[in-house]
């Protein structure tokens, strides 16, 4: 039988970074989170904890840490069905999701903020790669993830949401300087790119599909939505941006496309694990309502 308050003592770690942060959220000492932690680690026979800074969770202790997530839900659940739990004081079950930026910074924040507007939550939101937030739900870092892989991790259920379309874009000073004869593997290995991190490979595959072979490209690293819109009209670089962000641009002609008619269309799914949850199932209904709107039709 696991011990739940240990349980709770490592949640607040991994979610705090730190043993003094966990134990004034939890209203003990930091003694007391370290022995049970260690009574913990004992127990289970492994580390949970890589004592850094931030205090990061082993694989395992990612796992214990989903678990507790999970019944957190179930116990919400239970206190909207049970009137003398609810009489109690209703508490917030913490949801940790993990999204990429490009869906944060456009169709996705109004509906996961409305949701924990309305509901007993606190989301836990990490942003990642959309090719690499699959990853966080198979550690047992989250509970629920958008991602442009279809295939569901074990345990977890798939559905898709829509295709997110990016556009290649630049400012019409940027392109009068780097692509005066036409845009071709020439003039995309000296024009410098906008990347999110090196994780991203948008731009490659945008270029990869136009050229027919790989291009080395300059890149400039910027892990941020809109700062990519900010660096584009600067001339700092070309880069692949959501249709949605950069429609007024466009519009307004501050951004125009590399070559008209060749958006990049990717495909993004909703995975969840298989908790039976009522917050969770409602977190996901709102996010595929949201899809509907802000993504090109599944």
């Amino acid at each position: 039988m696991l011990d739940y308050a240990a349980l709770a003592a490592l949640a607040a770690v991994i979610r705090e970074g730190s043993f003094e942060r966990a134990a004034r959220t939890l209203h003990v000492t930091p003694s007391a989170i370290s022995q049970r932690i260690r009574l913990l680690e004992e127990h289970v026979g492994c580390a949970l904890v890589i004592r850094d800074q931030p205090c990061r969770a082993t694989e395992t202790g990612r796992r214990l840490c989903q678990h507790v997530d999970q019944v957190q839900l179930l116990e919400q659940d239970l206190q909207g069905t049970l009137p003398a739990l609810a009489a109690q004081g209703q508490s917030r079950a913490s949801v940790p999701i993990a999204v990429n930026a490009d869906s944060l910074a456009t169709w996705l924040a109004p509906a996961i903020a409305a949701f924990a507007a309305g509901h007993p939550v606190l989301l836990q939101v990490a942003v990642d790669d959309q090719d690499h937030t699959a990853e966080w739900l198979r550690s047992g870092a989250v509970l629920a993830a958008v991602s442009a892989t279809a295939r569901p991790a074990s345990g977890c259920n798939s559905r898709p949401l829509g295709a997110m379309r990016y556009l290649a874009a630049a400012s019409p000073a940027f392109m009068q300087r780097y692509f005066p004869q036409g845009v071709g593997a020439t003039s995309l290995a000296l024009a410098p790119s906008l990347v999110f991190n090196t994780k991203d490979e948008l731009q490659s595959r945008w270029v990869r599909r136009l050229c027919h072979r790989h291009v080395e490209l300059p890149r400039h690293a910027l892990p941020s939505s809109h700062a990519f819109v900010t660096a584009g009209l600067a001339g700092m670089g070309w880069g692949l941006h959501p249709q949605a962000l950069i429609q007024p641009c466009l519009d307004n002609g501050s951004l125009v496309e590399l070559l008209p008619d060749t958006p990049l269309d990717v495909p993004l799914y909703w995975h969840t694990a298989r908790a039976a949850s009522g917050l969770l199932d409602g977190l996901s209904g709102t996010i595929l309502a949201a899809a509907r709107t802000g993504l090109l039709p599944p």
